[in-house]
């Protein structure tokens, strides 16, 4: 009995939360289509613009399993340092510089949605495509996010906290 309880645990909610934001930001379309780079900088940029998305959905509500959310991808982001080889003394520098990013991402993606259309595609221009500020893929991007907050939006906060996002695919 001891035994199937130890090994039949179920991830909390907020891991399996992430497992879903994760598997959301690694839509091909992203990338082959859109034009994302398929590098770590982008791959963290799709992950944290998803993240940001299940936050905002949360915001005002759920605020404690918000900051589970949030410790959870930044202890993904400590293993995945640690899986490239970066020594135990950077991992801590580069966590922190991540943390930094991140929180600069969801202030400008909470300013944008709040404001003008055109400050979404900027914000996006400025931080996914960085390389190539009149990509072809800001656009869809930007329609993408906003249609993935409407969609997140009609779900129920408690299933969302439990878990159990529903992202819809990328139309390309």
């Amino acid at each position: 009995m001891i035994l199937k309880r130890l090994f039949n645990r179920a991830p909390p909610a907020e891991r399996r939360c992430y497992e879903a934001i994760v598997a959301a930001a690694r839509h091909p379309a992203f990338y082959a289509q859109w034009g994302v780079p398929d590098t770590l900088d982008g791959r963290f940029d799709m992950i944290a613009l998803h993240t940001f998305l299940v936050l905002d959905r949360l915001k005002g509500v759920e605020a404690d399993f918000r900051q589970r959310l949030v410790d959870e991808f930044f202890s993904d982001m400590d293993r995945s340092l640690r899986e490239l080889g970066v020594g135990d003394i950077s991992v801590g520098k580069k966590v922190r510089k991540m943390a930094e990013v991140f929180y600069g991402r969801v202030a400008a993606y909470d300013a944008a949605l709040a404001g003008e259309t055109g400050a979404l595609a900027a914000a996006l221009a400025r931080n996914v495509f960085p390389d190539d500020p009149a990509a072809a893929g800001i656009l869809p991007l930007a329609a993408h996010m906003r249609d993935q907050r409407r969609h997140l939006a009609a779900q129920d906060a408690g299933a969302i906290a439990g878990g159990q996002p529903v992202f819809k695919e990328p139309k390309p």
